[in-house]
């Protein structure tokens, strides 16, 4: 009887456990979940923090309503939707084949950055002098090769000397910031830092000035989602980040596959560039890339790496952004307050990947599990 109660005394009352599998109907109800809550969190905050909610507590539902009318309340708004939604989604693929090699590439955001810097400078000194078809491919070819260096760089260095990855691409993001500063300076002698938009360098509109950025990015996917699952290419990527030693083992030279990779990687960030000097500003700053290039991290990270998933995860982004930004208007709170509204239910959804990747375990449930095993 004693040696029984000092075994229950040692067991913990919760315990923890690695799942060997989910099914996915599973997991994508547990984010589901994770998502419902967040909301709910995010109404009791706003309850509390937002006044024209505590003075007429029946509006909650148009605090709710707000994440569907920022992103589809209007055609513009529908469109300005899909348009963030497609340049966000093109930096997050061009961090996934990285991610997928655990190549850990945070460098998005100045790989993006040095695109639109490449195509604004093929603009700024050819615009005007050259055809606009021309111009157009020069400035693409600009922003494909920028992405590229500021890709391969890092990958160099980890493939000779096997550096980490996630602070060298990181430094990258700072260093494409000053080499933005630079050329505004040069290009701007008043000292102003303001590049004003360019009158060439536009890309066609197809009925609509965003069309064309969003068909390039659908066929991106479709077209690295084949090249991730279905080409030799795509299989080295996969093994390496599977195991490096295995790599190694079957012949594949993982050097050369980091590099490929880095380049591949660094060339579609600098499509998103080109996507956002060419299809939207037609100017360069410091804050071209928006700080996308960070939130295409998570975005990736959430479609678990798969091309097709990523779309429905950018999407989810992106209407929390805009509903956030429609409830500071409708609500008259600070810009804060929408910041926190996205946060909030960001972490209810990150934290649901615990829940899908780890079992809770109460105390006697591993002694109900062995009888029910031996019956």
């Amino acid at each position: 009887m004693s040696e029984k109660r000092h075994a229950e005394a040692r067991e913990p009352l919760v315990h923890l456990s690695k799942r060997a599998s989910i099914a996915p109907p599973m997991a994508w109800a547990i984010r589901l979940i994770a998502l419902v809550l967040g909301l709910v969190a995010c109404g009791l905050v706003a309850f509390l923090l937002v006044d024209k909610l505590r003075e007429h507590p029946e509006r909650v539902g148009d605090f709710y309503y707000c994440f569907i009318r920022g992103a589809f309340g209007t055609s513009r708004k529908f469109w300005k939707f899909l348009r963030s939604l497609a340049v966000l989604l093109c930096i997050a693929l061009a961090l996934t084949p990285a991610f997928r090699m655990r190549f850990w590439n945070t460098g998005g955001e100045g790989q993006t950055l040095v695109g639109v810097l490449g195509a604004i400078a093929v603009d700024f000194y050819l615009g005007g002098k050259i055809p606009e078809w021309l111009l157009l491919l020069l400035m693409l070819a600009a922003s494909l090769l920028s992405g590229a260096v500021w890709g391969v760089i890092p990958a160099i260095f980890k493939a000779k000397w096997n550096t980490n990855e996630t602070l060298f691409t990181l430094m990258m993001n700072y260093v494409a910031t000053y080499l933005v500063s630079y050329f505004l300076v040069i290009w701007i002698p008043n000292g102003s830092s303001s590049l004003s938009k360019l009158q060439n360098g536009k890309l066609p509109a197809l009925g609509n000035d965003y069309l064309l950025i969003i068909l390039i990015v659908l066929a991106l996917t479709i077209g690295l989602h084949i090249y991730l699952n279905y080409t030799k290419h795509g299989y080295e990527i996969s093994v390496v980040g599977e195991s490096v030693r295995t790599a190694q083992y079957v012949g594949i030279t993982v050097g050369k596959v980091i590099i490929r990779t880095m380049i591949l990687s660094g060339m579609l960030c600098g499509l998103a560039g080109y996507l956002i000097a060419a299809g939207m500003d037609q100017t360069v700053t410091t804050e071209s890339a928006g700080g996308q290039g960070f939130t295409a991290i998570m975005v990736s990270w959430l479609g678990k790496f798969n091309p097709l998933a990523m779309i429905l995860t950018a999407g989810l982004i992106q209407v929390l952004h805009q509903g956030a930004a429609q409830i500071s208007q409708d609500f008259d709170v600070s810009g804060a307050m929408p910041s926190m509204v996205v946060g909030i239910i960001l972490f209810f959804i990150i934290g649901s990947e615990f829940f899908i990747n780890y079992e809770i375990h109460f105390r006697g449930h591993g002694a109900r599990a062995g009888k029910e095993a031996v019956k």
